[in-house]
């Protein structure tokens, strides 16, 4: 039982989840209606986007690398949609979010097949591609707003499952918190069930010894870029389907919330280490800390400061923790 509880208490996630804990009763005590029905579900539905782009960053950070492009892949699946859907309002909604997820997953190919074949290392092709799409995206709209978007979209964003009354409001599970925990189950299947996933840990852990093993490590590698742009093509259907049209400004620097995230939630910057639960936790941290800071009303300027601080903060732990345990390592691999 001993052995249970420190292996249990060893677990990152566990001080996650004691954050979220205390945090929240922090909140609920300067404003009580952070715990409300109404408030969970809205907080939920408005960081479901960041949720499902770190479903698909999960992977990429466990095998020991990163994906910056992210935010100006959702910005082009987000205009690409909304031009889509706009000019063809009676487009079928499933060949929608098929084209878009492909288009995502297009992107994700081109880093994947420039970091294995090239190889050129992913913080510099991400950046690379985070810019020309970003420019192109930029270039093409003029900054401008997309709207018209069809009543079926409209409504497929506002729609809430098991909905019930709640202080006069009618609350539910979103459409777009239903995206979300679809995505997190199938980054569970992934990285738990299928030899995949085992290779992306091994990837992480020790790129040499997963060759050594027999992985296709190049295979593998372009699978994880693809499928997280899967996930950026469904985060931008999420987004776009809250408030009902598209800005392409709206996603500079979302790549740092998403990484942020999946950090806060155990996985290291460094590879090897990461999972689902810990990502889940990681999104609700982040969820509170922002819901938080608005019931509290902290201004703006003053928010972006402190979201600043906590990524860096919790980026600069993660290497500063990760260099102490192989320097562990190494002083044993000497002693012996």
């Amino acid at each position: 039982m001993q052995k249970i509880i420190e292996k249990i208490t060893k677990k990152k996630e566990l001080g996650v989840l004691l954050m979220i804990l205390i945090l929240s009763a922090l909140i609920t005590i300067v404003n009580s209606s952070f715990l409300t029905l109404d408030n969970i579900f809205d907080f939920l539905r408005s960081n479901a986007t960041i949720g499902i782009m770190a479903f698909g960053m999960l992977p990429v950070l466990i095998s020991g690398g990163i994906d910056l492009s992210c935010s100006s892949v959702i910005s082009l699946c987000a205009v690409v949609a909304g031009y889509m859907m706009a000019g063809n309002p009676e487009m079928n909604p499933l060949l929608v979010v098929f084209l878009i997820m492909l288009l995502g997953g297009f992107m994700g190919l081109i880093n994947g097949l420039i970091i294995t074949k090239l190889k050129i290392p992913p913080i510099v092709t991400t950046l690379g591609t985070q810019t020309i799409i970003l420019a192109g995206v930029l270039l093409y709209t003029n900054g401008m707003w997309i709207s018209g978007l069809p009543q079926w979209f409209i409504d497929f964003g506002k729609f809430q499952l098991g909905a019930i009354d709640s202080a006069g409001k009618t609350v539910g599970i979103s459409t777009q918190a239903i995206l979300m925990f679809a995505a997190a189950f199938v980054t569970w299947l992934i990285l738990k069930f299928t030899l995949t996933g085992r290779g992306i840990y091994a990837i992480g852990g020790n790129r040499r010894s997963a060759l050594r093993i027999g992985y296709n490590v190049d295979r593998i590698e372009i699978f994880i870029y693809v499928y997280a742009g899967l996930m950026t093509g469904l985060a931008a259907i999420a987004n776009i389907s809250i408030v009902g049209q598209v800005d392409p400004n709206t996603y500079l620097n979302y790549e740092m919330d998403v990484i942020s995230v999946v950090v806060l939630g155990g996985a290291s910057v460094m590879g090897g280490v990461g999972n689902v639960f810990g990502t889940v936790l990681g999104v609700i941290l982040m969820a509170v800390i922002k819901n938080g800071l608005v019931l509290a009303r902290v201004p703006t300027y003053w928010q972006k400061v402190v979201m600043g601080l906590i990524i860096l903060i919790t980026i600069s732990a993660d290497v500063i923790n990760r260099k102490r345990e192989q320097a562990k390592l190494v002083r044993v691999d000497v002693e012996e």
